[in-house]
């Protein structure tokens, strides 16, 4: 082999996991390179370098001896390493990256590298069509492959994380202009209730940078945050994440009838989760709360116009 070290992450990697995991993940980044160094050897992969990307895992080029590139990820977080691994796994042959290697010891895996690049190849012209078609069969590979017993339940993140944050934030952020809005939101959120026919293998963290797309142009989705639950959950995170605050009222409209779940159905989660982001973004000062209050604004006017 070439190279097997890769060297100490880079600060901004560094930056956006302690970000999302606090100061005490500092430890474990300092053991990802030594990490990295084991599973190439275990495997018999000559190292790239770092593919500086992701707020949750730390990930980096490799190739097999016959020149075949992977991607090796290393995650902070045993739990998100199996759920991860194990729905994708359960996926297999479905509209997903392939999980080449494991090494539960380590916490990292050897995946497919889509297009054989990292960040995939170019988005097709019908986008959204095609990605609406592949969840659709993801969840179909979900429903009949599920095991509810290895993978969290999405009833248990909405009773136990969703509801409760949202209300400590209502609480502690100042809403200013959207407070009639937020309150005018929480009967539904509180009766919100899944449906058990829709229930399947959720992928729950559909952003746009999620999808790739393989040199036929078909969707691959990467980096779940696997959750066994009501299909509406994976189709309204969509409708308001994979490009917030444009084309919102087409993917509703191409999620009803992929789905075939009703508009009235897959609204009220459509507003829970913009809700939740809102109450995040203000928290944050992120830049996008204009955009999330317009998104949560139009899906809750009587009549959605064709905006955002």
């Amino acid at each position: 082999m070439v190279k097997r070290t890769l060297g100490e992450v880079s600060p901004e990697c560094r930056r956006r996991l302690i970000t999302h995991y606090g100061t005490d993940v500092s430890g474990w980044l300092d053991t990802v390179p030594a990490l990295l160094d084991q599973a190439a050897e275990r495997w018999k992969l000559t190292l790239g370098g770092y593919h500086d990307a992701g707020h949750a895992s730390v990930i980096a080029t490799a190739d097999t001896l016959d020149g075949r590139p992977l991607l090796l990820k290393a995650w902070a977080d045993p739990a998100r390493f199996h759920n991860e691994v194990t729905a994708l796994r359960l996926w297999a042959g479905g509209p997903t990256a392939a999980v080449v290697e494991v090494a539960d010891d380590l916490a990292v895996a050897a995946l497919e590298m889509v297009n054989g690049q990292p960040g995939g190849g170019e988005r097709p012209p019908r986008e959204l069509q095609t990605v609406a078609a592949a969840l659709q069969g993801l969840h179909t590979f979900g429903r009949l492959r599920r095991r509810q017993r290895e993978m969290p339940l999405l009833a248990t993140y909405l009773h136990q994380e969703i509801r409760p944050r949202i209300w400590r934030r209502l609480e502690s952020v100042d809403l200013g202009p959207w407070r009639d809005l937020a309150n005018a939101i929480l009967p539904e959120l509180m009766t919100l209730e899944e449906d058990d026919g829709r229930a399947t293998v959720l992928h729950t963290d559909l952003y746009r940078e999620n999808v790739l797309f393989d040199w036929l142009g078909h969707p691959r989705f990467i980096d779940p945050l696997p959750m066994v639950g009501d299909a509406a959950f994976d189709w309204a995170f969509w409708t308001v994440y994979y490009d917030l605050g444009h084309g919102t009222d087409t993917r509703l409209a191409t999620a009803a009838r992929i789905a075939r779940i009703p508009i009235p159905v897959l609204a009220p989660w459509c507003r829970a989760l913009a809700l939740d982001g809102l109450l995040y973004y203000l928290e944050t000062a992120d830049p996008r709360v204009p955009r999330m209050a317009d998104v949560l604004a139009w899906l809750s006017a009587p009549t959605p116009g064709t905006r955002p």
